[in-house]
């Protein structure tokens, strides 16, 4: 092959490669059903990190749940996540984020494995976290230890 060739082959795989680039920085964060029976609870807006601990219209405590649809322990947590979601709610925000779709909310929470479970108050601070599954159990457990009784009548939280 005579240099020009050579030439004319490294343009045309340059021009591809910046093709694909340019294609998938414009591609729309698209927040995907999951194809299992049980899909995680997906929050309202997850390209904007920042939404997450704004301030809802009427401050509840919030769990914050960052995983993946397709990581095992994730997909063992999404029925777990639901059942609380509709138990408590009203009581307590739950929003599940899929850092796998969205690696940006994943950097913003400071995430290093996941699941990753985060509480925070009323007022959007940061209780504590749990790296891991965690069980409904060990869920309200947490809460209880930080001062919220969801279980008791409504209104008895602190």
């Amino acid at each position: 092959m005579n240099a020009f060739a050579k030439v004319m082959v490294v343009i045309i795989l340059l021009a591809g490669v910046g093709g694909v680039m340019v294609l998938k920085a414009k591609r729309p964060s698209v927040e995907r059903a999951s194809d299992t029976a049980t899909p995680p609870i997906a929050a309202a807006d997850n390209s904007d990190p920042a939404a997450v601990n704004a301030a809802p219209v009427r401050a509840l405590p919030q769990l914050l749940d960052l995983g993946a649809d397709k990581c095992v322990p994730c997909k063992a947590m999404a029925p777990i996540l639901q059942q609380l979601k509709r138990d408590f709610d009203g009581r307590f925000d739950l929003t599940f984020i899929d850092v796998w779709e969205n690696p940006t909310a994943g950097e913003a929470h400071g995430i290093r494995i996941i699941p990753t479970q985060i509480f925070y108050d009323a007022e959007g601070h940061e209780l504590f976290r749990h790296e891991g599954f965690y069980s409904r159990e060990e869920i309200l457990a947490k809460w209880r230890e930080l001062g919220f009784d969801f279980e008791g009548p409504a209104g008895a939280d602190s």
